[in-house]
């Protein structure tokens, strides 16, 4: 009897352990959550206060209080703003475009770079991949005067192609790097069944290596987009006629020529210029969240 009584006691004890030990994880969790609901209020309250803006009557953007549900609310601010005033159809054209040229030819020549690195075997490999890795160091500022006078020389200033062109070149060294790290996690025995076949290195690139490779193209390509819907200084030093604008650029001079005044049509492009990416990123986080974690799975 006394050794069973002190069996009972031990579980029981050991019951209240673990229950205590589940309490305060459950208490942990909570907290962890409070803190991280608190930061994205935080980070969020500038994207209200901008969708806010957008539809109140203009000159009452900065009343005090903040009036945080506009009276009355004024949907043909979003008109005004897009249509009356600035050319937003032409500028969301172009920045379509320009996203479009960017992501294509870097996804083509950086997955093609990276398929170099990671499957073939030549003398100077690793030298030219830590050499390619050092280019992120380098602001684009350093580059943007010899690219700007291979641009003039080409004839190419105030178009689109000096924002297209140079991601056809090799694409970025980040790109190159996530593909790079993706491609190693792939088995080597499907390269070597490829070639048994016949297949050249283009061949396993385009038909076995690509296939496989949809996390890590899905995040390259929101990298890219995002980049070039939000990209203003390239625009800023190529582009001259307002019919060439990019959204960002457009936004900006109308910024320049309105200071001061007319905060609620400008806070409406600014919204519709925020929209597109932020769909995309909620659509595409499983992918984008799926890649950045493959990435740093090799380990040759």
């Amino acid at each position: 009897m006394a050794v069973r009584a002190q069996e009972s006691t031990r579980t029981a004890a050991a019951g209240s352990l673990v229950s205590g030990q589940r309490f305060r994880t459950r208490i942990g969790h909570l907290l962890l959550h409070a803190v991280l609901i608190a930061f994205g209020f935080i980070f969020v309250v500038p994207f209200l206060w901008m969708i806010v803006t957008s539809l109140k009557v203009s000159g009452t953007e900065f009343t005090y209080p903040p009036q945080w549900i506009p009276h009355p609310i004024v949907w043909g601010n979003y008109r005004q703003a897009l249509v009356d005033v600035v050319p937003f159809l032409t500028y969301f054209k172009n920045t379509a475009i320009v996203a479009a040229g960017v992501t294509i030819g870097d996804l083509l020549t950086a997955s093609m770079a990276a398929y170099s690195f990671a499957r073939l075997r030549f003398p100077g490999r690793n030298i030219l991949f830590m050499g390619t890795l050092a280019t992120l160091m380098l602001p684009n500022i350093v580059t943007i005067i010899p690219t700007f006078l291979l641009m003039r020389y080409l004839h190419w200033i105030d178009t689109l192609l000096p924002l297209i062109v140079p991601s056809w070149a090799g694409g970025s060294a980040f790109s190159i790097f996530l593909f790079r790290q993706f491609f190693m996690t792939i088995p080597l025995e499907l390269d070597e069944a490829a070639r048994m076949d016949g297949a050249n290195p283009l061949r396993i690139w385009w038909n076995v290596i690509m296939p496989l490779s949809g996390t890590v193209i899905a995040t390259v390509a929101i990298f890219d987009v995002l980049n070039s819907w939000n990209d203003f200084f390239t625009p800023l030093i190529f582009l001259n006629t307002p019919g060439n604008f990019t959204m960002s650029l457009g936004l900006g001079q109308y910024v320049v020529d309105h200071g001061g005044q007319y905060y609620n049509l400008q806070m409406a492009a600014a919204t519709v210029m925020t929209i597109p990416v932020m769909l995309l990123f909620f659509f595409a986080q499983r992918y984008f969240m799926r890649g950045i974690v493959t990435t740093g799975l090799a380990g040759r």
